[in-house]
């Protein structure tokens, strides 16, 4: 067992404790590729009633994006868009973006943070809300980015005949996207040690 910190409060902590605590911490973050692949495989099976489960949805999309030539990070933002349906039924794009933000460009989180109101455009009158929320952010950055990844990798992704390549195909892809932060309040810290 590793040794432990000592303090009860954080003010309280010492070097002494961060010395311990820091090589903890990049342990664990090296380990995010596997739990993130953990969690996409709870997608696996569950349908929601749509026509394909959400594994293969985002997998689909993914796809979609890769065929298309997109850029590795672009590609784990589509496999990891819908990654938080399981943990934020109601919020499930901001899962994805916190997921997402240390690693790739700014541009992606926006659209991956945005996507679910961008994909109402498509469904929201059929369950009494306003399909044009997307509306909202006219001639905000990321607008067209945002409404591009959804027409061209989100809403084709439901195809129960869609080309469908595995999880193992994108598995090194995300490892490198995820390999280290581009921006994080902690990533000097992580990288210093």
């Amino acid at each position: 067992m590793t040794e432990r910190a000592t303090f009860v409060r954080m003010e309280d902590s010492t070097a002494e404790d961060w010395g311990r605590i820091v090589p903890e911490a990049i342990k664990m973050a090296q380990g995010l590729p596997d739990r993130v692949m953990a969690h996409l495989r709870l997608l696996d099976g569950d349908f929601g009633g749509f026509p394909i489960d959400r594994l293969s949805h985002c997998l689909q999309s993914a796809t979609l994006a890769w065929r298309d030539g997109r850029d590795e990070a672009y590609v784990v933002c589509a496999l990891l868009h819908d990654i938080g349906d399981t943990l934020g039924s109601y919020n499930h794009p901001d899962i994805a973006a916190a997921i997402v933000q240390p690693f790739v460009p700014e541009a992606y989180v926006w659209m991956v943070k945005h996507h679910g109101i961008y994909q109402g455009h498509n469904f929201f009158h059929h369950i009494g809300l306003d399909r044009n929320l997307r509306d909202q952010f006219k001639g905000q950055p990321h607008d067209a980015l945002t409404e591009e990844f959804v027409r061209l990798y989100d809403n084709p992704a439901f195809d129960p005949a869609g080309e469908t390549l595995p999880l193992s195909h994108f598995e090194p892809m995300l490892r490198r996207v995820m390999a280290a932060p581009v921006r994080s309040v902690y990533k000097a810290a992580m990288q210093a040690t």
